[in-house]
This record gives structure tokens, C-alpha cells and sequence, in this order.
């Protein structure tokens, strides 16, 4: 068998590595109505029981009264429309929230103008999601200005008890403690409450913090630095290492701001982070190992793919690897678009098979580089 010299295994990596920052050009499944002004980030909400019933949330960024959360089918089509909302940002869910003794799947925002988080309840069959927080739930308690301001909201589930908590970010923060982390609880009148666990996140002080994607299972929390890279810490305001940062990677390669972070879920802990390159007409997003390389964890720094697909300025994005029905039996990415006031959604099957190199899928077997 012919052996490899140092210079030709150096010079394979490198081939390997330029390939994985070839430009894939993916072509969505469909394209969500239209927001009336300015769409921003979405959610997905997973019905366990009819997964063509889920859902797809988004927000409508404008002042009152045009400000919104819409909820649309996977058809891509307007279900529901929660109006004044005094400039919403971001949303996130979570599942089985315990709220008067029953376990309630939620839906947060951020309400930018009011600086407070709105809590919405999906019901059980999706039909409708309704408001637990009428009033809000102030956040960024005792400062001032933009740095009272929440934009990013993700929500943590953690494995060990159930309890929830909701990370915001703001349009402005110090380079210290830039994120505020909240947990969310029954106030004893079918109502929600939120209490500060802790401040954290570092910052480098180029653009702002907006996007946080958060692993439930494996007890992460990633932010995006918009000129600087991103960030990874303990989501677990309890975990012995909390206030120690784990990986700061995707400091090259980017040609714009680093925006919408997401999650691509596969079984063993692997998987893939997504996070957006915020080009005008096409946005690129970049493709990072979950697991990170072999006995290094937290090292993130390798590019595995660069895709594109036609959205514009793309702020949000959000992932699910579950089975969302036949144009989806691999899951989905939903990318905010604003050229088209809309949000265009991707099957991860084509994400996956396009191009090279190809990606895993969680319900059929691909090979990963």
C-alpha cells in the first residue's frame, strides 16, 4: 500500500478544508406569507403527535401597532397573528413548562420598545397560542437606554429537573455580562415570572450580541459577536464552570456580521451548529461539528460546509432534526428573508445531499466529513 508523505497528507487536509468552504447553493422548499413590515427570527414548534401539525413562528420587527408574532403551518401560510407588540425581535420555545401543576409547551419574545419578554402558551394541538404575560416580564432591571433594550431570547430546558430559563441579549452591553439569564416560573396565579440567575457573556465590543441558540441536551449555550465570533458557555447558571467561557471559533471565513445561530440534532451528542454569514441578496450560512474533533470537545474551529439559498440580510435562523412530514423527513431550517418581508424554509435533506462535503441526516444514514 502506497504511504503518505507528510507534505501529501498536508496537502489532502487542505483540500479537504478548501472543499468544505465551497459554496453550496441550496433552493428552499417554499416561502412563508408575508410580515407587513419586517420579519426578523423564527421559532419551530414540534406537535409529537401529528408532526404535520407543527408549527413555525416568527416575528414582525416594527413599533406598535404593527408589531406581531405570526404563527404559520408548514405550509409556509398565516395560522395566527398576535398583534401590538412594541418591536419584537426574537422568539424561542420550549417544551413542558410546569405551570399550575400541568406541563405547557411556551413560546418567548422579546419586546424590544417595553424592554420585557411576552410568554405565550401553544396549545396541546397547535391551534392557537395564547398570552400568559399580558402585562410582560421586565428584564435588564436597573439599566438604561439600549442596554435595557432585550433583541436575543433563547430558552434553556435542563435535563436534571425540568426548570427553564430564558438568556437575552441586548442592543448594547459591556464586555462583561452582556447576556442576562432568567429563570421562568409558575407565580401561582396561572401567570408567569422571571428571576435573575445571572449575568455573563463576553463581548468584544465590534456590532452587538443578538443571536443565542441554546443545546438542551448537552447543556450548552451559543452567541453570536457580530464582528468577532462565537461564543460558547455552560447553559446551567449552576454548573461548577459557569463563568468560564468554553470555545470562542468562527473568528474567520465570515465576510459580514455573524447573525442567526441553530442546532442540528443527530443521537450520540453529534450533530452540527449552523450560524449565518448576513449577506445582502444571499446570505451563507456555516456549517460547525456539534461534537467538535476527536477528544476536543469544544473545538469548533473546522468549516465543514458553506451553503446559500436566495434569503436576503438574513437576521434569524432556527433548525429542527424531527421528522416534520413527507417535505420534510429530515427536518428543516426556516431563515429569516428581507427582501421578501418572509421566511424561506429549507429541507435539511437538501442542506445534507447537496454539494460536498455531505452532512449527516438524523432518519437516514449519510457519512460526515
Amino acid at each position: 500500500m502506497k504511504r503518505l508523505t507528510g507534505i501529501a497528507i498536508g496537502g489532502f487536509l487542505a483540500g479537504l478544508l478548501l472543499l468544505a468552504n465551497t459554496v453550496v447553493t441550496i433552493h428552499p422548499k417554499l416561502a412563508t406569507d408575508a410580515v407587513s413590515k419586517d420579519p426578523d427570527d423564527p421559532a419551530i414548534w414540534v406537535h409529537r403527535g401529528d408532526p404535520n401539525r407543527s408549527l413555525i413562528l416568527g416575528t414582525n420587527k416594527t413599533p406598535v401597532p404593527g408589531g406581531a408574532l405570526l404563527v404559520f403551518g408548514l405550509d409556509g401560510k398565516i395560522r395566527q397573528t398576535i398583534s401590538g407588540i412594541d418591536r419584537p425581535n426574537n422568539v424561542d420555545v420550549e417544551y413542558g413548562f410546569k405551570l399550575q401543576g400541568k406541563r405547557t409547551d411556551i413560546a418567548v419574545r422579546t419586546e424590544r420598545l417595553r424592554k420585557r419578554l411576552r410568554i405565550f402558551a401553544v396549545a396541546p394541538d397547535g391551534s392557537k397560542l395564547e398570552d400568559l404575560s399580558p402585562q410582560g416580564l421586565p428584564v435588564f432591571a436597573g439599566q438604561s437606554g439600549e442596554q435595557a433594550a432585550p433583541m436575543g431570547v433563547a430558552l434553556y430546558r435542563r435535563p436534571k429537573d425540568g426548570a427553564i430559563f430564558a438568556i437575552v441579549s441586548r442592543k448594547e452591553g459591556p464586555p462583561d455580562g452582556y447576556l442576562w439569564q432568567y429563570r421562568l416560573q409558575d407565580d401561582g396565579t396561572g401567570k408567569v415570572a422571571a428571576r435573575k440567575v445571572r449575568e455573563f457573556g463576553r463581548f468584544s465590543g465590534a456590532g452587538e450580541i443578538e443571536a443565542v441558540a441554546i443545546d438542551d441536551e448537552l447543556g450548552y449555550a451559543y452567541y453570536a459577536d457580530e464582528g468577532d465570533g462565537i461564543h460558547k458557555w455552560h447553559a446551567d447558571p449552576d454548573h461548577p464552570e459557569a463563568a468560564r467561557e468554553l470555545s470562542h471559533f468562527g473568528k474567520d471565513g465570515f465576510q459580514a456580521d455573524r447573525e442567526g445561530i441553530a442546532i442540528y440534532v443527530l443521537p450520540g451528542g453529534k450533530g452540527y451548529i449552523v450560524c449565518t454569514d448576513q449577506f445582502a441578496g444571499s446570505s451563507e450560512y456555516r456549517v460547525y461539528r456539534r461534537e467538535g474533533e476527536p477528544g476536543k470537545p469544544h473545538d469548533h474551529s473546522t468549516v465543514r460546509k458553506v451553503f446559500r439559498g436566495g434569503a436576503d440580510s438574513t437576521d434569524g435562523i432556527e433548525i429542527s432534526s424531527a421528522a416534520l412530514g413527507p417535505q420534510f423527513p429530515n427536518g428543516l431550517m426556516a431563515a429569516m428573508n428581507s427582501g421578501g418581508r418572509n421566511f424561506l424554509i429549507f429541507s435539511w435533506e437538501d442542506i445534507a445531499k447537496t454539494g460536498e462535503p455531505q452532512l449527516q441526516m438524523r432518519h437516514a444514514k449519510r457519512l460526515a466529513l
